[in-house]
């Protein structure tokens, strides 16, 4: 009689592997990126909605579709390397007044600038890198956007 013909062997999927990677120190750092992704999202919308022109709304509007496109790739990181799904923090108040939502707008992109900075520099996975890396010059380009809108009201 053949008993290891029973015997089970384990391999661990794509997905139990990927877990065990280095990049457990930043689950923390995605699920904040995630929180602010979130918040960025809800307030554009209601930035949009106040917005003078059409053309400023309409780049607010893709600006927010960048962060909505943030949100699902960091989400998915997020379940990849924690096994969980990610959770989403009721937002803060944002701003109502225009001027006041696109300086809050524009100094939250530049400090997430720096902070998907950090987490491409810890990374040790190459597609975590270069996603943060992707979301860090996406969110640069948003900070121009605003910092544009509020030039053009202050002239």
């Amino acid at each position: 009689m053949n008993y290891g013909q029973y015997y089970y062997h384990y391999v661990p999927s794509y997905d139990d592997v990927y877990r065990l990677l280095p990049d457990a120190p930043i689950i923390d750092d995605i699920q904040k990126a995630i929180n602010g992704e979130y918040q960025a999202i809800v307030c554009y919308e209601q930035l949009a909605r106040i917005a003078p022109a059409r053309e400023e709304r309409n780049i607010i509007l893709e600006i927010r579709n960048d962060e909505r496109r943030h949100l699902e790739e960091f989400s998915k990181i997020y379940a990849k390397l924690s096994g969980r799904q990610p959770t989403y923090a009721n937002p803060k108040q944002c701003p109502d007044h225009y001027v006041t939502a696109l300086e809050w707008a524009f100094k939250d992109e530049q400090e997430t600038v720096d902070f998907y900075l950090d987490i491409a520099d810890k990374a040790k996975d190459p597609f975590i890198k270069e996603r943060f890396r992707r979301a860090a010059a996406d969110e640069q380009n948003h900070a121009v956007w605003f910092l544009s809108f509020l030039q053009k009201i202050r002239r």
